[in-house]
């Protein structure tokens, strides 16, 4: 899979939900999610846990805690840029972390608050993470060439709508600003 994605700083978050209901953007959950890295060859690999929290709208594919291990590349730029990515859904993640934590070592850990909101081929995260702060992510899902033509004047429109100035910008991960 492929998306165009952003990550920025927001000084404020209930004006960034604000934004994106008036969009309208539609509220598709808000979660706590645990990131773990692993040391890896190429890319980056994590082992993502979620559930819900309260104030998200019922779901039942999140009914209790979620685990996938995520696999992407994305060059680190302050900027729009592609990141291809395999999402694979894992059973029992509270089993598959030690393994990967012996087999690969662990470069970071992540634990934030999302809201996810989706606007047509857009995921909105507003994150607020642990002992780094609050962050806003734009991630254009690409299904078709017509996704990836139009994602870039997409993102600029919502960067734009959101208040998002070049500044704002971060080129890495959370697991990066974390260390």
């Amino acid at each position: 899979m492929r998306n165009i994605e952003i990550k920025a700083r927001c000084v404020d978050l209930p004006a960034a939900a604000q934004a994106a209901e008036s969009l309208p953007a539609s509220l598709h959950g808000v979660e706590w999610q645990r990131d773990v890295y692993f040391a890896c060859s190429a890319g980056r690999l994590k082992l993502r846990m979620r559930r819900p929290t309260e104030g998200s709208p019922p779901r039942a594919e999140l009914a209790g805690e979620v685990c996938e291990l995520i696999g992407y590349h994305r060059g680190d730029a302050a900027r729009p840029r592609a990141s291809d990515y395999r999402i694979v859904p894992v059973p029992d993640g509270q089993a598959m972390e030690p393994v990967l934590r012996e087999a690969l070592g662990v470069t970071g850990e992540v634990v934030k608050r999302r809201m996810v909101y989706l606007f047509r081929n857009v995921r909105i995260h507003l994150d607020a993470v642990e002992g780094l702060g609050s962050f806003i992510e734009f991630e254009a899902v690409l299904t078709n060439p017509p996704d990836e033509a139009a994602a870039p004047a997409l993102i600029e429109r919502l960067m734009t709508t959101f208040g998002i100035g070049p500044a704002d910008l971060l080129a890495g991960s959370y697991a990066d600003l974390s260390r």
